[in-house]
C-alpha cells in the first residue's frame, strides 16, 4: 500500500484532460471541495466531446514542482482524478496520505526508495512481456 500511495504522489506533476476527470466532477460519490469543483465545471462541460481535450494540472497548487502538495490537495478533497481522491476517503490509505502531507521529507525519501525498488524489477521481454498500445486498457 505504501509504494502505491507513494507512486501516486508523482501526480504532483503533469496534467489530465477533461475526458479523464469529467467523472470526478459530475458523477463521483467521493467528496470534492466546492470551489475546486466549480473551477473544474467552468472548463469541463458535462457532455462529451465538448471540452474533452481541455487540460488541468493534477496538482493545482504547484503543478511544476515535485513536492508533497498532491497529498495536501487530497486532504482538502481536491484530487483531480477519482483514482487520486480514493486514496483519502476514510480508508486505510488515509494515514499514509496524512503522513506524506505532514512530512514532505518522508514522502521524498519513500518515493526515492520506491523508485529504486521498482528499478530492480526484472523486465519481461520478447514473448514473455506485453506492451500496452492503449494505456487505459488492460491487456
Amino acid at each position: 500500500m505504501y509504494n502505491n500511495c507513494c507512486f501516486a504522489g508523482s501526480h504532483t506533476l503533469g496534467q489530465a484532460r477533461c475526458v479523464r476527470f469529467r467523472g470526478r466532477i459530475y458523477n463521483s460519490p467521493l467528496p470534492i471541495d466546492a470551489a475546486f469543483n466549480s473551477s473544474l465545471t467552468a472548463i469541463c462541460p458535462p457532455t462529451a466531446p465538448t471540452g474533452d481535450a481541455t487540460l488541468q494540472p493534477l496538482d493545482l497548487v504547484t503543478p511544476n514542482t515535485f513536492d508533497n502538495n498532491y497529498f495536501l490537495n487530497l486532504r482538502a478533497s481536491r484530487g483531480l482524478l477519482i483514482s487520486d481522491q480514493v486514496l483519502f476517503n476514510g480508508d486505510s490509505a488515509d494515514s499514509i496520505v496524512t503522513e506524506y502531507a505532514d512530512n514532505p521529507a518522508t514522502f521524498d525519501s519513500d518515493f526515492a526508495a520506491a523508485m529504486v525498488k521498482m528499478s530492480e524489477i526484472e523486465v519481461l521481454t520478447g514473448t514473455s512481456g506485453i506492451i500496452r498500445t492503449v494505456c487505459t486498457s488492460a491487456t
